[in-house]
């Protein structure tokens, strides 16, 4: 029996529950999944202007704490922290060790930037338009398969890290190894693929993001624990998490993480294969125990898909609050007066009230009048001038707008947009290096 636990499910996730797992779990393999499209953008931008940098910005925070307990448990890590630059993760890595004491052998796999072989007339998936349309082009990633890691697995690395790898391959790689499988066995590639995609977002799976209090409760969040999977050679898998830890692994806990982020539960694709979710059986075997059986698939696509990431102006933002009688008035009568200001210099400008229309873009009780409001006001424009802006109207209205504003803050941020195509398989070549 295979045992493969997830140990982050975002970038900036928890790293806690992920060290409990590593001591306590009997794991095999831990992967930490801390990359996603507008990430590794960022991440690219940073290697721009520091070559040696470009990996997860919290990689030394993780493997400082993760090394010692997963070297002395046995447990090989995964991870695709390499982002936009998985050598420079792997050898800051191997440094981390040294620093520790300890002996470890690390492998990279790149490959996954396109960059140089993308091309101004690809079509952008979202719009149809060629990719010319939109300004520069700052990245450019390919969504690898397992496939890509299986030689790292072979050459007995303690740690292998990755960039843009699509989420559920991560944790397929490590079965396809162990057990062998064809990669051309659509169904049993299906099968570990449903588990990766269950695995993929760690805390999720255990209660998080799905808890709502009353209606569904979640006991222990606060200690909310990691999950992992027990994997047969047929890929079929019971999901559990260590026990004592908070949070709940239920049958509806895995249906939401089943669809979660799924158009079409039928043609789920992926670099490794097309799954089909909906013949996929789900069984208690436990407390906080979920077998998870019977995912087909079709075979892999001939493309890959291909995150890109250009530059896309700047983001104003500023904030001021109205509290007390008639509050809602007031916010409403300074968002207007910034807007009267800007609305010949800043076209894309939005206007909310925090806690009244700022998500929905409308308020469900119309009727309630807020005793306090924070007005927001963002706008995407081409310069940082123009961005920074937009805070300093807001901050204005301190003496300039209505009648008891305050708390007043302002923020600049640079845009990354995202969009994405489809590059041929054959045009990718993915190389890994082994350090120690």
């Amino acid at each position: 029996m295979l045992r493969i636990g997830s140990g982050a499910g975002f970038s900036g996730d928890r790293l806690e529950p992920a060290v409990l797992l590593a001591e306590r779990g009997e794991l095999d393999y831990l992967v930490l999944e801390c990359l996603a499209e507008r990430t590794i953008a960022l991440a690219q931008k940073r290697k721009l202007h520091d070559p040696a940098r470009g990996y997860d910005p919290l990689l030394e925070k993780r493997m400082k704490q993760l090394l010692p307990v997963t070297k002395a448990n046995g447990v090989r890590i995964i991870t695709n922290m390499g982002a936009a630059n998985p050598l420079a993760a792997a050898r800051r890595v191997l440094e981390i060790a040294g620093s520790l004491g300890l002996s470890l052998k690390v492998a990279a796999v790149t490959g996954d930037d396109v960059l140089d072989l993308i091309t101004p007339a690809d079509t952008v998936l979202e719009t149809g338009e060629p990719l010319a349309s939109y300004p520069q082009v700052i990245s450019a990633n390919a969504y690898l398969g397992a496939d890509a890691l299986l030689p790292a697995l072979k050459s007995g690395a303690d740690v292998i890290i990755t960039g843009r790898v699509a989420d559920p391959s991560l944790f397929l790689a490590p079965m396809i190894y162990h057990y062998g499988w064809s990669l051309q066995d659509a169904d049993r590639i299906a099968q570990g693929t449903v588990v990766g995609h269950l695995l993929e977002c760690a805390g999720q799976i255990c209660g998080g993001y799905f808890a709502d209090p009353g209606i569904k409760d979640v006991p222990d969040l606060a200690n909310i624990g990691f999950p992992y999977a027990d994997i047969d050679s047929t890929g079929r898998a019971v999901i559990g998490k260590v026990a004592g830890t908070g949070g709940l692994i239920s049958l509806a806990t895995v249906k939401e993480q089943l669809l979660y982020e799924v158009t079409d539960p039928t043609g789920y694709v992926t670099p490794d294969v097309v799954a089909d979710f909906a013949a996929v059986r789900l069984r208690e075997a436990g407390s906080d125990l979920i077998e998870v059986s019977n995912g087909r698939g079709r075979q892999r696509p001939q493309a890959l898909k291909v995150s890109i990431g250009y530059q896309a102006g700047f983001l104003g933002e500023g904030e001021i609050s109205y509290a007390g009688s008639n509050a809602a008035a007031r916010a409403k009568l300074a968002g207007e007066i910034v807007r009267e200001r800007l609305q010949d210099r800043c076209r894309d400008l939005r206007v909310d009230f925090i806690g009244s229309t700022s998500v929905h873009r409308q308020s469900f009780w119309p009727d309630v009048e807020p005793y306090e409001v924070r007005l927001r006001v963002a706008g995407k424009v081409p310069t940082r001038e123009l961005a920074e802006l937009i805070g300093e109207e807001v901050e204005a209205l301190y003496t300039n707008g209505p009648a008891g504003g305050g708390g007043a803050r302002k923020y600049v941020n640079e845009l990354i947009g995202i969009v994405s195509t489809l590059i041929p398989r054959e045009k990718v070549t993915t190389h890994v290096t082994v350090l120690e």
